[in-house]
């Protein structure tokens, strides 16, 4: 996203997750005048840790998803705890900062006070005739892929009325090579679905939706050919574009990210400018259609909330 990512997608499940503040009291012990009791007794970064984790997947994470210790730092008096969570077989890194003694767990990196952080005014996009409307993702990030599943009712409701493209988030390296976050074989995928965009349009919003629901970043390079195949694609043409075009495709798709300032998965653009809305079908719809010049009858349609919304996100 636009500002740098100071959580990663677990600790924005974990914010969302928290009611009245980016600060946990692990142990909710109080004096006799009601305020907390002050921080003593520093235990080892290990006891920190162990608490840490058991209490994140103990209170704040949604079923199916689970935390575990990956490293422990200690920095500017606080503990540096590295951790993985795990969802529906994909694994994401997040950081969080607890106490010396155990007691204070905090969601978010600690603010520099010496440090002025200037307020940023939320930007409306202009609008237009047809709304050009760019949803960035990684191909294996789960909050993009939940993304992806949402603004497809929007463009089923409103077709033709909107320029909706999908594009993908990547990295380059000094000596010229492309990454993605989630390993090689994620970007593999994000320039086979490049691919099947350029050529097959018409097959790719089912195309991703398929490798969603049956491939990983641990199998893309083998599973996806046989979705392809199911959906009538021509895996040929597909391959042929991936071996001679995938240097162009994501050359293209780097720069867009970098004129937009994109980091982070998921990230929709509005005629130019980023949403900042909730991420739900219906709040798409809504700032999509917030970029209207005549605003079509398609946008008093309510779109379902059963699918609930995007709680996260994947940080490059």
């Amino acid at each position: 996203m636009k500002k740098n990512l100071i959580v990663t997608s677990i600790l924005v499940i974990i914010a969302i997750a928290l009611i009245g503040g980016g600060v946990f009291y692990m142990n909710k012990k109080k004096n006799s005048s009601g305020m907390l009791a002050s921080i003593s007794g520093v235990i080892s970064s290990q006891e920190a840790g162990n608490k840490a984790i058991e209490y994140i997947n103990k209170n704040l994470l949604q079923s199916g998803t689970t935390a575990s210790l990956k490293g422990i730092t200690e920095e500017n008096g606080l503990y540096k705890i590295t951790l993985n969570v795990s969802q529906n077989g994909k694994d994401q890194e997040g950081i969080v900062y607890a106490s010396r003694d155990g007691k204070l767990l905090f969601v978010y990196p600690p603010v520099e006070t010496d440090k002025e952080t200037p307020k940023e005014e939320a930007k409306q996009p202009a609008k237009t005739d047809k709304p050009d409307v760019e949803l960035f993702v990684m191909a294996f990030c789960p909050y993009g892929n939940q993304a992806e599943s949402l603004i497809k009712p929007v463009l089923d409701l409103l077709k033709d009325k909107i320029s909706l493209s999908l594009h993908y988030i990547v990295a380059k390296d000094d000596t010229g090579k492309y990454s993605s976050l989630h390993g090689d074989q994620e970007l593999h995928q994000d320039v086979r679905e490049l691919c099947v965009a350029k050529y097959q349009n018409d097959k790719f919003w089912d195309f991703v939706a398929k490798i969603n629901e049956k491939c990983t970043a641990q199998n893309a390079d083998t599973c996806w050919e046989q979705v392809a195949k199911d959906l009538g694609i021509d895996t040929q043409k597909i391959k042929d574009c991936q071996t001679n075009e995938a240097d162009s495709l994501l050359a293209a798709e780097l720069a867009l990210t970098e004129q937009f300032k994109v980091s982070g998965s998921p990230t929709l653009i509005i005629n130019g400018v980023e949403y900042s809305g909730e991420r739900s079908s219906e709040g798409y719809k809504t700032g999509i259609c917030d970029g209207f010049n005549s605003v079509p009858q398609e946008c008093s349609q309510t779109l379902s909330a059963s699918s609930g919304t995007v709680q996260g996100g994947c940080g490059q």
